[in-house]
């Protein structure tokens, strides 16, 4: 059970607030950002809301003034004075806006990936229909465990996160069918290259290393991949891009 810091909901057209609504399962878009540091910061904030604006107008949820909605509404539910290290949620539907705040859970080192049988619906996009995942994620704890979502004898991403897999010091992602992320697009500012292929189930045991990358998880190491055995032989490039992250998030300014 998810214990919340903050969850609220207002009204689309007013800004009024309401009874709170998480929105899963709704027609409808959501972005999840990490926060944390007594005088707040919240990592790729401008990014974050970018790509959810995009995601507005697809689903066609966009007003005029929504970006200085959204931000006017988060400003107003932090406290400076507050040490932060949670995942703050901002979740929309076409009456709608959700915000809540959760404690943001550090993966272990002993990390396991169970692979399922699950392809999100419209997976370019960060909708909302997500019910089915967290069904799966509940039983789990999220500090040592995610779902990988395959399809097709393909591993696309997991319940949580985007997914890198480590061949010989190479980096190589799912090519399609899966949502990339702010954190994604960052290490694509900082590696070489990313060879983006279609990842087979059978074709995981070539890999070094599975590493996780999303705001929820910063950077995660994969230890085993169950059924099919798979194990890790190498944190090298985990830590590499452990190192990028983590120099970001130091540098990043404070929300003003």
């Amino acid at each position: 059970m998810v214990t919340y810091l903050l969850k609220k909901s207002y009204q689309l057209k007013d800004l009024k607030e309401t009874e709170f609504q998480d929105l899963w399962g709704d027609h409808g878009v959501f972005t999840t950002m990490w926060i944390y540091g007594s005088s707040p910061k919240i990592l790729f904030f401008e990014e974050h809301i970018k790509n959810l604006l995009k995601s507005i107008k697809k689903y066609k949820i966009f007003k005029p003034s929504i970006k200085k909605d959204i931000n006017k509404l988060i400003k107003n539910n932090l406290d400076p004075k507050k040490n932060y290290n949670h995942l703050l949620r901002v979740a929309l539907n076409k009456k709608i806006i959700s915000i809540s705040l959760r404690k943001r859970i550090k993966p272990k080192l002993d990390f396991n990936l169970k692979l399922i049988k699950l392809k999100r619906e419209k997976p370019e996009y960060k909708n909302l229909k997500y019910k089915e995942i967290l069904k799966h994620l509940a039983k789990m704890d999220n500090s040592r465990s995610d779902i990988g979502l395959c399809s097709d004898k393909k591993i696309f991403e997991t319940g949580t996160s985007n997914i890198f897999f480590v061949r010989n010091n190479k980096l190589y992602s799912p090519a399609k069918n899966c949502y990339k992320g702010i954190t994604y697009k960052f290490f694509e500012s900082k590696v070489k290259k990313i060879n983006k292929k279609d990842i087979m189930i059978d074709t995981l045991s070539k890999f070094d290393e599975i590493i996780l990358i999303g705001s929820g998880k910063g950077v995660a190491s994969v230890k085993t991949v169950d059924k099919i055995g798979w194990k890790r032989k190498s944190l090298k490039t985990f830590n590499l891009l452990n190192n990028h992250y983590s120099l970001a998030a130091k540098k990043y300014p404070s929300i003003n």
